[in-house]
């Protein structure tokens, strides 16, 4: 009996000898902790933490599995002992005379097993700045982790008065300004703005529009009282209004929010992306991404209506499985979410070998196929593909330019301007439960021929279609075809009213107008139990599609007098086939229920249940 008391107590004295182990080595469950606290990260202090997270991140690299634990509170990151690195990214890759080079706050690089574990910490960046590149890593988890600028890039200023003559504006507290002969210019850590790209908020309407910083530019600037500013100048071509704001920025993409580059099974986590220069969270020839309850809007308290520079989500070339969820975007210049591939022009074959290169100004000299790829071929001017083969070799001639070694002889179907896609690096896509708000342009561009799901969305004013499912050889070159996309149970608010007359609030419509018969560039797209609550008549517009179901779903109008109407047809039907018109509920008394149908027939399209549909040949 007594031995057996001493084993007890000996084996709680082990045991708490382990614990204490655990607790002192700062292991959790098999991973190693490293809080930045330790190595010198103080919050709320202002000081540079660049250095300190450099530091804390070369010691991850000896673990198998680490936690990199965020103290709460503010941070600040500076340039100076941030991580450089030339990158090149999608989209947002312009003039070749300047540097790619970029300052990081956070980089994660050839890295695995990490998490970021940020307990609400706000990272305020100075001076333009990546709040956070992963490249090459794999299984990173980023979660609770806030992001902005000290001085956003985007400047912000509120109409006080407005005249054909003059403008009276209050400059938001964030927006660094200078008066120079009589100009106004806009400034910041380290940049001043050149050129001026301007999208006015209306606050009445809680609606963006394009605008102009040309009659500011030309104006005579006086201060009147510090951040509150007299233009005098010509207005009276200038839309404008008492309470409107001005978001201005220099359109030039220099840097981006967060980089995701070649890396694999990465997962954002109840992230808050209060300010992103230039692309927001770019994910590039990614594999398997999650995005989860990451809001991309201003600081709450901040005054200010921009949160994003360009696109909030954006995937090129990325394959595996894309799932945004729960997620809310408000405040950007551009769409809220893009995915595509991109289209490589054709430059010379020969035997089994193919150069090809990059066509668009933005997007240049990356890693776009790897041995193993498949290509598809594709004809510019239908956007139909002809032929396929699988890449054996790539050699990169120059940074617009590559060689493909294939796996048999080159297509003989190739002609000028015909391109290729790669058909492997194309994801699965899961768009569902978000919210998208406050952008002048689209809500979703969906290009992907993997199985696509966009549900349970809210589409909120997005001033261009809220989806568009796009394709094009000839302008931004982002490829291809989709062939199996569900459009469920969502909500689309007024959507639209920046495009008329071409307002509709769904549009497939790859950039063709060259058709084959019985061929057809996208495909198996449904759209049922959606709820549309129009301002205007048009809902739907397809082209060089097949097999597309529109059925169950209702529509509305919501008669706010917002926006104007412009009384197109609510469908129309360019070289379609197969289209089902199904059960839908729409409201009595709207303005029509005409459906166009250019090169295509009645025999095209099959019309079920109570609605009045008007068919129209054009």
């Amino acid at each position: 009996m007594k031995n057996s008391v001493k084993a007890s107590g000996k084996m709680k004295m082990m045991v708490w000898v382990a614990i204490c182990f655990v607790m002192w080595s700062g292991a959790v469950y098999g991973q190693q902790v490293i809080d930045l606290r330790h190595y010198g990260v103080k919050p709320d202090s202002h000081e540079n933490a660049s250095p300190a997270i450099v530091r804390a991140i070369a010691t991850a690299a000896k673990y198998d599995e680490v936690i990199i634990r965020f103290p709460g509170g503010r941070i600040d990151l500076w340039p100076e002992g941030a991580q450089r690195r030339e990158y090149y990214v999608t989209n947002a890759t312009e003039d070749d005379t300047l540097s790619k080079v970029k300052t990081i706050g956070i980089l994660l690089e050839n890295r695995s097993n990490i998490t970021l574990e940020g307990n609400g910490t706000l990272l305020v960046a100075h001076g333009k700045m990546v709040h956070l590149a992963i490249d090459h890593s794999r299984n990173i988890r980023v979660k609770g982790l806030r992001f902005d600028y000290e001085r956003p890039t985007m400047s912000e200023m509120t109409v006080t008065a407005v005249s054909k003559g003059a403008v009276e504006a209050r400059v938001h507290r964030d927006s660094r300004y200078a008066i120079s002969d009589g100009r106004l210019v806009w400034y910041g850590e380290g940049w001043k703005a050149k050129d001026h790209h301007a999208i006015r908020y209306v606050p009445e309407k809680d609606a963006m529009f394009y605008s102009s910083w040309k009659p500011f530019n030309e104006s005579i600037a006086e201060e009147l009282s510090p951040n509150l500013i007299r233009f005098t100048g010509d207005f009276s071509d200038l839309t404008l209004a008492e309470k409107d704001v001005l978001t201005i920025r220099d359109p030039y993409r220099d840097c981006l929010g967060v980089l995701n580059y070649y890396s694999h099974q990465v997962t954002f986590d109840d992230i808050r992306l209060h300010y992103m220069h230039g692309m927001g969270i770019v994910s590039q020839y990614a594999e398997d991404i999650t995005l989860n309850n990451v809001q991309v809007k201003p600081r709450e308290n901040s005054g200010r209506v921009i949160a994003a520079f360009a696109d909030c989500f954006h995937f090129s070339g990325c394959y595996g499985k894309i799932k945004i969820e729960n997620c809310h975007t408000s405040g950007s210049h551009d769409d809220p979410v893009n995915v595509h591939g991109t289209h490589l022009r054709i430059m010379e074959s020969k035997e089994n070998t193919l150069k090809v290169r990059f066509m668009h100004h933005q997007t240049w000299n990356f890693e776009a196929f790897q041995p193993g790829d498949s290509i598809g071929y594709v004809d510019n001017e239908t956007l139909l593909l002809y032929d396929y083969a699988v890449v054996k070799g790539v050699e990169a001639i120059s940074e617009r330019e590559i060689a493909l070694e294939l796996d048999r002889p080159v297509s003989k179907g190739i002609r000028e301007k015909h391109c290729v896609e790669n058909i492997s690096k194309t994801p699965e896509i899961i768009i569902r439960n978000n919210r998208f708000e406050r952008t002048n342009t689209r809500g979703v561009l969906l290009t992907t021929r993997k199985k696509a799901l966009i549900e349970n969305n809210t589409f909120y004013r997005t001033g261009m279609h809220a989806i568009l499912i796009a394709n094009d050889c000839n302008f931004w070159y982002e490829s291809g075809p989709v062939k199996d996309v569900t459009i469920r149970n969502n909500t689309f608010i007024e959507c639209g009213y920046n495009s008329a007359p071409n307002n509709y609030v769904i549009a497939i419509m790859p950039e063709t107008h060259t058709f084959e018969k019985g061929r057809y560039v996208h495909s198996n797209i449904s759209i049922s139990e959606n709820e549309f609550k129009l301002f205007d008549t048009p809902v739907l517009f397809a082209r060089s599609t097949e097999n597309l179901t529109f059925e169950g779903n209702r529509i509305g109008y919501s008669r706010s007098k917002f926006f104007p109407e412009n009384q197109r047809p609510m469908f129309y039907m360019e070289h379609c086939d197969r289209v089902v018109l199904n059960e839908n509920q729409i409201e009595e008394g709207a303005p029509n229920q005409k459906v166009m149908l250019k090169y295509s027939g009645k025999r095209n399209i099959k019309v079920e249940g109570k609605a009045g549909y008007q068919l129209v040949l054009e």
